[in-house]
């Protein structure tokens, strides 16, 4: 029998059920899945298995794409009807029912509902943002050159202004940067620009700068031992799925980077949920799939925990499904041949029960109930069962706002990522060369000023005729064209057009440092 301290209770059954079901947290970091279409109770699964992690001590990060999860924030109400259906439920499976709120933290990329949540661009990486920005093979080369730029030259890349100032220099230096790491365009970086500008219009800047996110701030526990439950808002931002899908996947590279080995610990350090996750997959190519499946499988000996929540199972690659032992089929319906397909393709994963076919099982489940199979003794998958959910004891369905800015009010991190912070970096290591050479500039045109006066002087009569002195070597009009050229653009550069043009030539008349 196992120790309930030692598991989560995810269901139960009544008649022409299986035996209660619980999710071993030794077992927690091997992943899992939980599938099925829209309405069938995806949502409180996840609840309820963030309340059981959260309960164990084990950190959670989940994705809020409906809105609805804020609720765990909340205690459920023991009165109306949801309580009376959610008491029946608990009868039949065998449940103590006990409302409770858990301790969340709230985060959003575009810092409305949470704690704004940051990466660096240098964070993100090429690969990562070659995906958010879409970019075709030629323009991920040249965006790899850019950062191995950066790294030569010690330009920072902090936040977008950055990039785009550093892009600037790579096309005007086109020839120079081509000749050491091979074709720069400058039409490959017109083309990367035009993608940073849609991905501002869309909001994204606000991702990238500092301060940025620190992992540890997403594992810690409170008071009580109960670990925290960070929650991303992602209403808005699924409006832009690629930067949902990008972010919440440099997330997961940063947790693997970052965190030690620990091989296989009582319970999980953090567990990952990653709702949508059909949106990582979309169109992806293979450098990316390579790199979740990577992931996938060598997280868990960070004491890192995946559950991808989709709608069907055939959304994940195989090479991905196959490691995800903990799984929860809530209903596929299956109105198409693609959809049948789909479905025996399910059945197929599952561990045969004898007692029923689980194909015709995944099709018939009602709402909340699901087929599941969880790991069992050494890590045996388990006998695939038809399995009653449990209710949540948060409240289900999301708090009202100002709930939501008291829970904000009283977080552990309230104040620590609100202010921007705009350190030196590409852009005003930049912006600090072309004032320097706008100063040269002027100086140089002061120097041909004192020139043309000598010049004059020297013209004198001297009892044999005139005698021209000849300018000095070097003086020109291209000097006097370059400095008024030089003076006008220091002269902009405290302006936000000036910034743009700084931006637009900088590269080309100052060089390197």
């Amino acid at each position: 029998m196992t120790d309930q301290a030692e598991s989560i209770f995810l269901g139960g059954g009544g008649e022409g059920y299986g035996t209660p079901q619980r999710l071993l947290l030794k077992y927690g970091n091997r992943h899992g899945l939980i599938a099925g279409a829209t309405g069938t109770g995806k949502t409180v699964t996840l609840q309820i298995l963030a309340e059981g992690f959260s309960a164990a001590g084990v950190p959670v990060f989940l994705s809020d794409v409906k809105g609805d999860l804020s609720g765990i924030a909340a205690a459920g109400s023991a009165a109306g009807k949801l309580h009376e259906a959610f008491a029946k439920r608990a009868a039949t499976i065998g449940l103590d029912l006990q409302y409770r709120a858990f301790p969340v933290i709230f985060w959003d990329l575009f810092g409305e509902k949470g704690h704004p949540v940051r990466a660096t661009v240098e964070e993100m990486g090429p690969l990562l943002l070659s995906r958010l920005l879409e970019l075709s093979e030629a323009q991920e080369g040249v965006l790899n050159v850019a950062f191995r730029l950066s790294d030569e030259e010690g330009l920072a890349l902090l936040d977008l202004k950055d990039l785009q100032a550093l892009l600037t220099f790579v096309a005007q230096n086109a020839d120079e940067i081509s000749a050491r790491y091979g074709l720069v365009s400058k039409e490959s970086v017109g083309a990367i620009q035009r993608r940073l500008l849609v991905l501002e219009n869309e909001g994204g800047a606000g991702l990238f700068g500092e301060p940025a996110l620190e992992l540890a701030d997403l594992m810690t526990v409170d008071g009580e031992g109960l670990g925290r439950i960070s929650i991303l808002a992602a209403d808005r931002l699924m409006n832009s799925p690629r930067l949902y899908a990008t972010f919440l996947l440099w997330l997961l590279s940063e947790l693997f980077e970052m965190l030690p080995e620990v091989g296989d610990p009582e319970k999980p350090k953090l567990v990952f949920f990653f709702d949508e996750a059909h949106l990582l997959f979309d169109d992806a190519p293979k450098a990316l799939v390579a790199k979740v499946e990577q992931v996938a499988r060598l997280i868990r000996s960070k004491g890192v925990g995946v559950y991808f929540v989709t709608q069907n199972p055939a959304d994940v690659p195989d090479t991905i499904l196959g490691q995800l032992g903990n799984r929860v089929q809530h209903a596929l319906r299956a109105f198409t041949a693609k959809d049948q397909k789909d479905l025996a393709k399910a059945a197929e994963t599952y561990r045969p029960n004898p007692r029923f076919r689980i194909e015709e099982a995944i099709r018939d489940v009602g709402t909340g109930e699901a087929v599941t199979s969880l790991l069992e003794a050494k890590g045996v998958p388990g006998i695939a069962e038809r399995t009653l959910v449990r209710p949540p004891s948060s409240q289900l369905g999301p708090i009202d706002e100002a709930a939501r800015a008291a829970v904000v009010a009283g977080s552990p991190v309230r104040g620590k990522y609100d202010r921007v912070l705009d350190r030196e970096s590409a852009w005003e290591k930049l912006r600090a060369r072309a004032e320097a050479a706008a100063r040269e500039a002027e100086a140089a045109e002061e120097r041909a000023a004192e020139e043309k006066r000598e010049f004059e002087r020297a013209r004198r009569y001297d009892g044999e005729g005139y005698r021209e002195a000849k300018p000095k070597r070097g003086a020109s009009r291209s000097d006097s064209v370059g400095t008024a050229f030089a003076k006008s653009f220091a002269r902009q550069l405290g302006s936000r057009s000036g910034q743009a043009l700084v931006r637009g030539i900088l590269g080309s008349i100052f060089g390197k440092r």
